[in-house]
């Protein structure tokens, strides 16, 4: 059977979690749009963009290899956009169903894996589950910090409302050629 997604549950190092946090810590959140779209009904979070940052590329890029050499073998390259977000109870933080590639989009390139880093322990929130609508969903492994699920990123997911608290995470997603 084709394996949907790959996770490493609390995989992280303390070290890498570490320079993750440092890194995020440099550059200011604001409210995320998704592809230009400010509508806070489909998502209420708060982002930075990492971009750019070859120290947290090179932490997450292990995984993704991992991930790509053992159930995907997509054509990727180690070039990605990187987000730290936040999402908090007072501000019914969330994100709807969404795909992460841009079939609109008129690049050379797509986004082919993507990449959810879970920074927070879940004593530290309620709510906030990541779902996929066409496959089984990861377990509550998925919510041990340092947590690493990297998935095709055509595939429809969410984040549920966070009721309290706030959920850390830091996503990614690296590009190839256009999908076809």
């Amino acid at each position: 059977m084709r394996q949907n997604w790959q996770m490493w549950s609390g995989g992280l190092s303390d070290i890498d979690m570490a320079t993750i946090f440092r890194e995020a810590s440099r550059v200011n959140t604001q409210p995320a749009s998704t592809f230009n779209n400010a509508d806070t009904s489909v998502r209420s979070s708060d982002v930075a963009w990492l971009t750019g940052n070859n120290l947290v590329q090179d932490i997450i890029w292990q995984y993704v290899k991992a991930a790509n050499d053992a159930a995907f073998h997509f054509q990727i390259e180690n070039a990605c956009d990187i987000q730290y977000t936040e999402y908090h109870a007072v501000k019914k933080g969330h994100y709807d169903w969404h795909i992460d590639v841009n079939w609109n989009g008129d690049t050379p390139r797509d986004r082919k894996l993507s990449v959810t880093v879970q920074l927070s322990d879940p004593s530290e929130y309620e709510g906030g589950a990541f779902t996929f609508s066409e496959c089984e969903t990861p377990d509550d492994s998925a919510r041990v910090k340092g947590t690493v699920l990297v998935f095709p990123s055509y595939l429809q997911h969410r984040v549920l409302p966070i009721t309290r608290g706030t959920r850390k995470s830091l996503v990614a997603w690296f590009e190839g050629p256009r999908w076809i």
